[in-house]
């Protein structure tokens, strides 16, 4: 059996053991679920419960909903209150749930995690960035009439039974079509329920991920290349050694990976929009195309021009 990754933050912060989910698979594996599909799970919880907290470092995106839930779950550097009827939204690079504290819970609901990979090449890939509620600023679960409850129930039965479906050239595109939905619904909770609201920008997760997204925004790597620590660290007013410290603390990776693993998921876009790989590395600020070819196999575990066939093939 797969051995889950777990971290713990340095010496002089609080101690919390961080459990990566680097893949749909991952987080099935830890509950007992056999996933269907390499890029997609739906869970049930009542058919996995009873089940341990775990405190998550997510490489894909998550949507969670419980039935009957009260629980104070990690978000970021700030908390959720967890309550029935209520969802959670995760994105990769980001922190959630409960450190496991010995306590097993009988849960009803469902969660969808779905791969960032399964996007590529479809509309999705680049509108699911302008989906507010996965804004790391939102510390409070989005709130469902009982209505919209049974629509999404209905969604992830619907999924589900895809995914049981034989696979053909339609069904990746269904599925994502499927997830836009759910997607649209959460927009909608968000639009509802925060819109008029002010919240406080004082999670450094959201200002680091903000400082990577105006990087390339406005073509820093043209001039600086990659993105470094150190530069994020000066642009926030800190040492680098305490933003380090701070990243380490929120992710239980360290502030070069978190990089690396944004730069990685802006490779994969570049490429499955078409361009070669020289292409993508003069786009994106790497000094030879050689290097971004290291930095993918050490990442992805493939190449580049393997992940690029394997969009050809989809």
């Amino acid at each position: 059996m797969k051995k889950f990754e777990c971290t713990y933050p340095r010496r002089g912060l609080t101690m919390s053991k961080i459990m990566k989910i680097k893949s749909v698979s991952d987080y099935s594996r830890y509950l007992g679920h056999t996933a269907q599909h390499p890029l997609v799970s739906v869970i049930e919880y009542a058919e996995v419960s009873p089940i341990r907290h775990s405190l998550n470092n997510y490489s894909v995106y998550g949507i969670f909903f419980h039935d009957k839930a009260d629980i104070d779950l990690a978000y970021g550097c700030g908390k959720y209150d967890y309550k029935s009827g209520t969802v959670i939204c995760v994105a990769p690079g980001q922190i959630g749930g409960k450190e496991d504290n010995g306590e097993q819970v009988m849960l009803t609901g469902w969660a969808l995690l779905f791969h960032p990979d399964l996007l590529h090449g479809t509309p999705l890939d680049k509108k699911i960035k302008h989906y507010s509620f996965f804004d790391y600023r939102v510390n409070e679960a989005l709130h469902m009439t009982d209505e919209e409850h049974d629509i999404f129930v209905s969604l992830m039965q619907q999924i589900r039974n895809e995914l049981q479906n034989k696979h053909d050239e339609f069904q990746n595109a269904i599925i994502v079509g499927y997830i836009e939905l759910v997607l649209n619904f959460c927009q909608r909770f968000y639009n509802r329920q925060f819109a008029t609201r002010t919240l406080e920008n004082s999670d450094i997760l959201m200002k680091f991920d903000n400082l990577l997204s105006d990087y390339y925004e406005e073509k820093i790597q043209l001039r600086r290349g990659l993105p470094t620590v150190q530069y994020c660290a000066d642009k926030l007013c800190m040492s680098a050694n305490y933003f380090g410290d701070l990243i380490k603390k929120a992710t239980g990776d360290t502030a070069s990976n978190y990089i690396h693993q944004y730069i990685i998921q802006r490779v994969k876009s570049v490429l499955a929009a078409g361009a070669s790989i020289t292409q993508a590395a003069d786009e994106l600020g790497f000094e030879y195309p050689q290097h971004l070819s290291r930095m993918f196999k050490k990442r992805v575990g493939i190449t580049p021009s393997e992940f690029c066939e394997s969009i050809r093939k989809k």
